[in-house]
């Protein structure tokens, strides 16, 4: 797959098969290509949780929050949703703020997976609370993002917003394609 390819289909999925299964040593082979990207100031504060199994995967989906947007829409039926996670931590004691690790690990997470034929959603609205208690994390690690990942459920398109829209939306159409609205690249681009 060419690079081009790759990064056009790795698109937020919300929607998974529960086969085939990623399994715990291909969520780790993905964290180990995700550590090893760039860090600010190379502190490398980032840690990772990998959540495999029905079981775990169970006591992780309650505390997400699914597709904003779709306002119907209460997330992945039971038959639909994810089959592995990785969670990324952030370690307090040796960066308390956010800079940019976060999203270079995520969209690491995020190519690993489709290169290898997985979908993936990025989740930032969880319940931190709640998951800390669920998994016994220390307190010293801030929970920065949920990494969902499975096999994709659902077909995805890309298509130009219209030009001078505020915020394009993604939407599901009648047969329940999800559409994802693009700034053109002519909105992008400052002279």
């Amino acid at each position: 797959m060419d690079f081009a390819k790759l990064v056009l289909d790795t698109r937020s999925v919300r929607r998974f098969k529960q086969e085939p299964v990623p399994g715990r040593e291909l969520l780790e082979s993905w964290v180990d290509i995700a550590r090893q990207t760039p860090s600010a100031a190379n502190r490398q504060p980032l840690r990772y949780l990998v959540v495999s199994g029905a079981e775990d995967c169970a006591r992780l989906f309650p505390s997400l929050y699914w597709a904003a947007a779709l306002k119907d829409w209460p997330g992945p039926a039971e038959d639909e949703r994810p089959t592995g996670y990785v969670l990324v931590l952030r370690d307090q004691r040796l960066a308390k703020t956010r800079e940019h690790d976060e999203g270079i690990v995520a969209y690491a997470l995020q190519l690993a997976a489709r290169a290898d034929g997985f979908g993936s959603c990025m989740l930032g609205a969880i319940e931190r609370k709640q998951i800390r208690e669920e998994f016994g994390l220390p307190e010293w690690c801030e929970i920065s993002l949920v990494l969902a990942f499975g096999a994709q459920g659902e077909s995805i398109v890309l298509e130009d917003a219209e030009t001078g829209v505020a915020s394009p939306s993604y939407y599901r159409d009648a047969q329940s394609v999800h559409h994802v609205p693009k700034r053109r690249l002519k909105d992008v681009l400052i002279d």
